[in-house]
């Protein structure tokens, strides 16, 4: 199973960092997009919301989600969580590991050792 692991670079995201650290040390084949440096596409946020919620995705602890007004944080719904995030793919929860048929959201050492029979 080919993974693809998204998020931002490692060095400036810590839970992105301890998925990777996991990845390597498990000798885990994966690819890597750092999505703030290359760009989200809105091919490519669909494909993810085709899998999993947009609740799922959104992160509501981020500093970008803060930084949002009070009428977008109260009128949220798929369609505006989903323009948010492609304007600002911080708002994404980190990391995202999908093989194409599943996607994993955030990094717990239990999930990843299930989804990879560890």
């Amino acid at each position: 199973m080919s993974s693809t692991l998204y998020g931002l670079s490692p060095k400036v995201c810590d839970t992105v960092k301890k998925a990777v650290t996991w990845l390597d040390k498990h000798a885990i084949d994966y690819q890597f997009y750092d999505y703030r440096a290359s760009g989200l596409s809105s091919e490519l946020l669909d494909s993810w919301l085709a899998l999993t919620s947009w609740e799922e995705l959104f992160n509501k602890r981020s500093t970008s989600y803060r930084a949002l007004t009070d009428e977008q944080k109260n009128t949220l719904n798929g369609d505006s969580a989903r323009e948010l995030m492609l304007a600002n793919p911080t708002l994404i929860k980190r990391p995202v590991l999908t093989d194409g048929k599943q996607v994993l959201i955030g990094f717990k050492e239990a999930s990843y050792k299930e989804w990879f029979g560890k």
